[in-house]
């Protein structure tokens, strides 16, 4: 032996399974069966994989690792919301959750450990960054999640419905998923592939702050799922505070490059924008963000502040604690003004209500508090 590192079986190709099974004597029909237990029935271990001799699942375990999610706790909410903490392959914090509303459960995942961008109105940039999550990590949040859905309908003696009880899938939980783009796009291939979990592309979004290059790579490998920009102010002075990152990738670039994605795949996409009391929430505001969606076709998400709560993380996560952020929830005549001089600008707005607060589920409040 080299003494490197295994390779994790899930980073594999099937074509790479096929020559590994080649070269090690065995059929080559087992690297099928190997990846539908890997992506369609969604095993988290060898020893599940039960139409295998054992001696193959044995060859399995000797060459290669499997790097799995692992759930550690799950709370839920008064307000019906579930939030699942996990453990990565390497012990670090992540976290899903279930947003039930009315008929539709929506999976919102994490594809980081922590995040690196330091938006400061956010608990997990109080983490910073951990690691990226694996395309395996992030393909078990969605598989983990859907089980805790269908053991919930199943203890209610509800009927079990389709394969996949989830009605979308939002990339908007722990760290910024343009920076994790190789691993967040194999994971969503799987997700959606009809050898793996058979889910809609159409009912998955992708939540980024806007990192340029890669909203116009987004654009040039014809992504199929929604894109949703995390804006939150429509001029440099106020995001430069609130989000670092764009003193790198101020408002025009990238208004550039949203443009950009536009012309190339005819999309709209979304705006997410999180109202902050008395500092991004007045009329005028209103007006910069409607002067920013002139440029392309949008729908917009207005999202009241859910308030960071100070608390102690578990040694699962950094072992520092989480501080108040200093911005607070807005009032609601100023929510309904900003809403209505939208509307005024024939703009399509959405207010969208927050749920978990009491479990630290809402946008903004995941932090690995395990």
């Amino acid at each position: 032996m080299s003494g490197e590192p295994l390779p994790d079986i899930r980073s594999l190709s099937l074509a790479e399974i096929e020559a590994f099974f080649k070269r090690s004597g065995e059929k080559s029909f087992r690297a099928r069966q190997v990846d539908e237990w890997l992506w369609r029935k969604a095993c988290r271990s060898f020893g599940d994989m039960t139409s295998l001799s054992s001696a193959a699942r044995k060859c399995l375990k000797e060459n290669f690792t499997f790097r799995v999610l692992r759930l550690e706790k799950i709370q839920k909410s008064k307000d019906g919301t579930v939030k699942a903490g996990f453990l990565t392959g390497n012990g670090n914090p992540a976290e899903g959750v279930l947003i039930p509303s009315g008929n539709r459960v929506t999976a919102c995942i994490s594809s980081q450990s922590g995040c690196p961008l330091g938006c400061s109105f956010c608990a997990t940039a109080q983490l910073g960054f951990l690691e990226n999550l694996t395309a395996g990590e992030i393909f078990d949040q969605v598989a983990i999640l859907s089980e805790i859905l269908q053991q919930s309908a199943n203890s209610q003696q509800q009927t079990a419905g389709t394969r996949h009880p989830l009605s979308n899938i939002v990339f908007m939980g722990m760290g910024e998923p343009l920076l994790n783009y190789e691993n967040v796009t194999r994971a969503i291939e799987k997700i959606t592939a009809p050898g793996g979990l058979n889910f809609s592309p159409q009912r998955i979004t992708v939540s980024s702050v806007g990192i340029p290059k890669m909203i116009r790579k987004m654009a040039d490998d014809g992504a199929r799922f929604h894109f949703a920009l995390s804006l939150h102010a429509a001029n440099n002075a106020k995001r430069d505070r609130i989000v670092p990152v764009n003193r790198r990738y101020p408002v025009e670039e990238l208004t550039e490059a949203m443009q950009y994605y536009h012309r190339i795949t005819g999309r709209r996409f979304t705006i997410e924008y999180i109202l902050l009391k008395d500092f991004n929430d007045s009329v005028q505001d209103a007006r910069e963000l409607a002067h920013f969606c002139k440029n392309f076709p949008v729908k917009i998400n207005l999202i009241g502040y859910n308030p960071v709560r100070e608390n102690e993380l578990s040694k699962a996560g950094t072992g520092k604690p989480v501080h108040e952020t200093g911005f607070d929830a807005p009032d609601k005549e100023k929510i309904n003004a900003f809403k209505a001089f939208l509307e005024s600008r024939n703009l399509v707005v959405n207010l969208r209500k927050s749920r978990g607060r009491d479990i630290d589920a809402a946008c903004g409040q995941l932090a690995g508090k395990l």
